[in-house]
């Protein structure tokens, strides 16, 4: 199945070069098309959505915080409406938020599904996107990531993360296929590099195989791909060189 949304950026790599008009211009002039959103842009969501209407960019996917998804379900329903999002993301869980014991991560997968289901009867769809903790083995042998992820929650697969969490992606993306609507394309540099950069690196520039991987991904099912660096010492490179190798990518998928 073909990719609809290749060239997509998630806002949270900009967070530390505003203002966002500057932003989407970056984004937009480096030849992306869809954007994700994230906490702080939703404050004024009817701004940030006439911002992307001037850069001629869309927003398909956002990130909240479980709280929201879960307390504030009206308020994020408003907020993805105004900015014409289509799948809803819960995105992460501080580390005293986490569950410790196999029954507490099972439980946070009915807490998620319970969401879906709310979020799903007004026609969004609803994710989990993963950091490495979901992949530190349980007593029992198995991954936090399956009970989160439970029998039918779609997932936003981090694959960098994934691989910070000692996993294999390919595997997981064969596992959890036809559930992967969207991917965070996130690069890891060598041992010893950008480490004023937290580790990460540009997408194409780092040690994922990401030539195979896209293909990876597109066979699991995936819409959108979603560029992101957690920390970039400069935004207009990172998005300038990330689109010209998701570009190639996409262009060796065909």
């Amino acid at each position: 199945m073909a990719i609809s949304h290749p060239l997509s950026l998630q806002l949270y790599s900009a967070r530390n070069f505003p203002p966002l008009e500057a932003q989407l211009a970056t984004i937009a002039r480096s030849g992306f098309t869809n954007v994700e959103t994230f906490g702080p842009l939703h404050e004024d969501a009817a701004r940030t959505r006439r911002l992307l209407d001037q850069h001629g960019l869309t927003a398909k996917s956002a990130h909240f915080s479980l709280d929201m998804v879960e307390n504030h379900p009206v308020r994020t329903l408003d907020i993805a409406r105004t900015l014409g999002v289509v799948v809803v993301v819960a995105a992460y869980l501080a580390p005293e938020q986490r569950p410790t014991g196999i029954d507490d991560w099972k439980s946070l997968g009915i807490r998620l599904a319970r969401a879906g289901d709310g979020f799903g009867r007004h026609g969004l769809r609803f994710a989990w996107h993963n950091h490495d903790f979901e992949f530190a083995a349980l007593p029992d042998g198995s991954n936090p990531i399956e009970h989160v992820l439970g029998p039918d929650l779609l997932w936003e697969a981090d694959l960098a993360w994934v691989v910070r969490g000692n996993a294999d992606p390919k595997a997981w993306l064969e596992r959890y296929r036809g559930r992967i609507p969207l991917v965070h394309v996130k690069d890891i540099a060598s041992a010893g590099q950008n480490t004023g950069e937290d580790g990460w690196a540009d997408v194409g520039t780092g040690t994922l195989a990401w030539a195979k991987l896209w293909n990876a991904c597109a066979a699991a099912g995936a819409q959108i791909m979603i560029a992101e660096h957690d920390n970039p010492s400069d935004f207009e490179r990172f998005a300038r060189a990330s689109a010209d190798a998701m570009r190639k990518f996409s262009e060796g998928a065909r």
